[in-house]
């Protein structure tokens, strides 16, 4: 086990497994080597994983998203943006000199759902306590242990020896019930992998046979070779489809694709479609438009966020406020993504919709111009509206 353990550590594929008995032939083993073997004979890891254009779309889909969406620290009371607290520049501009806050909710976000174990990023702060910049940590280099009291610590291996940080210092980002999405899709990556080795082998050096050639003399290896050779520099690549002359009563016979070829073809997309759902992706949003319609677009948006995003960003802002923000200013503060950009809809319906808004004294024309990304005016910051708003008192 401990032969195991030390390869896995100098590979950096995993972390150290627990101190039991672990046989060559356990999942546990392949699962150190960063290896997992499926019911179709592949093995999938991340690296294999992310060459299946489903699952890179899936995983690009989440993290960017979650990275690009807008975040907010503000007053729970007021709603009011508090732009002084120091961390409102680490969740809204950046993590830290060389990293942007976006980019690290991408890479963390990517990282929880890749392994079991989550993201990391460790909180550097002030000499008052205050949080000063937000570092990713391999996760590769990070135990989870638990204290006495049951809250988790994190032991962190660097080149200068271990290091045991609190709950309050590690910002985590586990994927839900420890098991990452791509744990949970294995066995469909590795059945859409053996689809596209399974096809790589069936189009190679032309595709699978287009025909027979048939000798009524049994001929030797040699013979076989020669005749083979001979046909394919004659009729094989940008030569095919010439005329082919055949001695000695030799017969060609052509081969059609059989009904097999075209439900192989409608399994390759049951898999994209298994991995969406895995992913908890409506499919269409990963490029299978089967089913797709080009009216639907609000919809899979909404149900994007809904049933996929959201439960990232709500862990994302509990992550955020457990490391950025003290005991205290968690009752008065919350760190809040904006989604209204995935619930956009037409020019028209957003028209109509801040209209309605500001007829009935919901949004202030200065909240409307905001909302359209236009500069605020000077007199727009009142409820009354004087298109809607009589001159009484």
């Amino acid at each position: 086990m401990k032969l195991l353990a030390n390869i896995g550590k100098a590979l950096g594929l995993t972390q150290t497994l627990d101190e039991k008995a672990v046989s060559l032939t356990d999942l546990e083993a392949f699962g150190l080597l960063g290896a997992v073997p499926t019911a179709s004979g592949i093995s999938v890891n991340a690296a294999q994983a992310m060459r299946v254009p489903a699952v890179a779309c899936a995983m690009a889909l989440i993290s960017e998203t979650v990275g690009t969406l807008p975040v907010k620290l503000r007053n729970a009371e007021t709603k009011q943006t508090d732009r002084t607290h120091p961390a409102f520049r680490l969740i809204h501009d950046e993590a830290n000199p060389w990293t942007s806050a976006g980019q690290l909710r991408t890479q963390l976000t990517l990282d929880a759902l890749t392994r079991d174990t989550g993201g990391f990023a460790l909180v550097t702060r002030y000499s008052d306590g205050r949080p000063a910049e937000l570092h990713r940590l391999d996760p590769s280099r990070v135990t989870i242990v638990t204290e006495q009291d049951g809250a988790p610590a994190y032991i962190v291996e660097t080149a200068a020896g271990k290091t045991k940080y609190p709950f309050t210092e590690v910002l985590h980002l586990a994927p839900f019930g420890g098991i990452a999405p791509l744990t949970m899709a294995r066995e469909a990556i590795g059945l859409a992998v053996a689809f596209e080795q399974h096809i790589g082998a069936l189009f190679k050096n032309g595709g699978r046979p287009s025909g027979l050639i048939t000798s009524p003399k049994i001929l030797d290896v040699e013979a076989k070779k020669k005749i083979a050779g001979s046909w394919f520099n004659t009729h094989a690549g940008a030569k095919a489809g010439g005329t082919a002359i055949l001695d000695e009563g030799m017969a060609y016979q052509a081969l059609s694709t059989t009904l097999a070829d075209a439900q192989f073809a409608e399994n390759r997309v049951e898999q994209i479609r298994e991995i969406a759902r895995a992913f908890r992706i409506p499919a269409p949003m990963i490029g299978e438009l089967g089913r797709a319609t080009w009216s639907n677009l609000e919809q899979l948006n909404r149900q994007f966020l809904q049933m996929t995003l959201a439960p990232w960003l709500r862990a994302w802002e509990a992550a955020y406020s457990r490391v950025l923000l003290a005991p205290d200013e968690r009752t008065d503060l919350r760190i809040e993504f904006l989604v209204d950009a995935l619930l956009e809809t037409d020019t028209a319906a957003r028209a109509t919709a801040y209209g309605q808004y500001r007829s009935m004294g919901v949004m202030t024309a200065n909240e409307v111009r905001a909302g359209l990304n236009l500069p605020a005016n000077a007199e727009g910051d009142t409820l009354a509206n004087p298109y809607t708003t009589s001159g009484a008192a």
